[in-house]
């Protein structure tokens, strides 16, 4: 299951050593829940399909990331992807223009960007009728 790491780092607090791990089957809750540390979960599939229904299968969504040559084709596979968040051929390119938030239980509504400001706005909607 361990790839490579997967250890504590003998120090105070709750240190971890980068950490790869590998034949995750959906019994064990890295298959589910996001890992807040240098872990990183690598699955192999056969398919398209198979690819997608684990990235889906989490009731978190904050940030998907997507490596295709076919960017066309790259951009239909993030649109099946359920995050608030997808990058296409880059990882942590995070920017104060670029609106942040998740989707399901990582999140509701953005920060940062124009789209980011709205969250602190109370809209109101006035309608004359003539």
């Amino acid at each position: 299951m361990f790839a490579f790491g997967g250890s504590r780092i003998d120090r105070p607090g709750f240190s971890l050593e980068p950490t790869i791990v590998t034949d995750l089957t959906e019994d064990n809750p890295l298959f589910h829940e996001e890992a807040f540390g240098p872990v990183l979960s690598f699955y192999v599939v056969d398919s398209e399909e198979e690819a997608i229904r684990p990235a889906n299968a989490t009731r978190l969504g904050l940030c998907s990331y997507v490596r295709d040559a076919d960017v066309e084709h790259a951009r239909q596979v993030a649109g099946r992807l359920k995050a608030g968040m997808v990058y296409i051929n880059s990882c942590f390119a995070d920017s104060p223009r670029l609106p942040f938030g998740g989707v399901k239980n990582s999140g509701f509504g953005r920060e940062v960007s124009e789209l980011g400001i709205g969250e602190f706005l109370n809209r109101r909607m006035v309608k004359v009728a003539r």
